[in-house]
């Protein structure tokens, strides 16, 4: 592929109240950095709103949209990978569509990757907008996830990225289904060059990722990037084990002392520590065994039901989904992304 300069890849989730300014903002930004030599790929990630109706107008007025609608909500993540895939350009931004991230800095990112970088990640100097819990909870998981990981991932950043077209095809290979991006664009390596920004409050709408989000895409990072929490389960185990040994001594020896070993209270906490022990490490354990599992059905990471562009909406072949990495891209350029040309 790389066939232009620059494709910027916005997943799209119930944005109809922002996905114009979006557009307006983002569609000058890449014309002052690269011309008309750009693509601005929007996904629409199952919305229930009029997103995706906003996206194919959006289309239809601009050959350089191209939208992508998926057959029902995947999440942020896979929505972002949809993207990827079919993204052409030599370079590509990710961005979130809710402008909280600003579009004006994609110039000062090219300018970068210039200089010979490969990745070019906004690293959040301060973030607008956002409530107590909210940044003390993501200065402890970055920090919690570095700790715990064998790969460093930097600290307070998102999927605001510019990346060249060789991590770009590195990340497009790799089959995860629980997919936590930032600390995938981190294990590809290469140069990274952080780029500090002020991020901004939410242009309108409302956040997309509620605590329970939040909590399971801290799962998802932790399981994918660290075996810590397996060996954290294997060592409380063992700890488990020599504490109920050291009862049991304690035990026999008053029972060989002719003392009366106290009864139900004792056993009762001992009960409950154990079990809740063997709770805890059989959580863990499964946790992993889940993810397993999911990986070797080998689904597709992703369902698109329709790509708009120039006017047209065409729909994926059946036999799209059981194609390589290479052969999807080839068949998207081919059949789907030159219908303006």
């Amino acid at each position: 592929m790389g066939e232009i300069r620059l494709s910027v890849v916005a997943p799209c989730y119930n944005e109809e109240a922002v996905l114009r300014d979006f557009h307006k903002r983002m569609s000058r930004a890449c014309r002052f950095a690269t011309g008309e030599d750009h693509e601005i790929i929007l996904v629409d990630d199952g919305s229930s709103d009029t997103t995706w109706s906003l996206i194919e107008a959006l289309a239809d007025e601009d050959a350089h949209v191209v939208g992508v609608r998926l057959f029902r909500n995947h999440g942020h993540q896979l929505a972002v990978t949809a993207g990827l895939s079919v993204a052409k350009g030599d370079r590509v931004l990710l961005i979130d569509a809710d402008l909280q991230d600003p579009p004006e800095l994609l110039s000062k990112m090219m300018r970068i990757m210039d200089g010979g970088a490969d990745v070019v990640y906004g690293q959040r100097a301060a973030r607008m907008g956002e409530s107590t819990f909210k940044l003390a909870s993501a200065a402890l998981f970055y920090r919690l996830l570095n700790k715990l990981s064998a790969v460093p991932i930097p600290r307070d950043t998102g999927d605001f990225r510019l990346m060249n077209r060789t991590v770009v095809d590195i990340l497009r290979g790799m089959p995860e289904q629980h997919r936590f991006i930032r600390g995938m664009v981190s294990w590809i390596g290469g140069r990274q060059v952080p780029m500090p920004y002020v991020r901004e409050p939410r242009f309108a709408g409302v956040t997309k990722y509620p605590l329970r989000k939040m909590i399971a895409f801290a799962t998802d990072a932790l399981t994918s990037f660290s075996t810590v929490p397996l060996q954290l389960a294997v060592w409380l185990g063992l700890m488990s084990g020599v504490f109920a040994f050291l009862i049991l001594s304690y035990a026999v020896l008053q029972w060989m002392l002719g003392n009366v070993v106290p009864g139900w209270a004792s056993s009762l906490v001992a009960i409950s520590f154990f079990s809740g022990v063997q709770l805890i490490v059989m959580g863990v354990f499964g946790e992993y065994l889940g993810r397993v599992v999911q990986e070797m059905k080998r689904r597709p990471l992703f369902t698109i039901a329709s790509i708009r562009q120039a006017g047209i909406s065409t729909p994926l072949p059946a036999d799209y989904y059981k194609l390589g990495v290479a052969e999807q891209g080839a068949l998207l350029e081919q059949r789907f992304l030159k219908v303006s040309g």
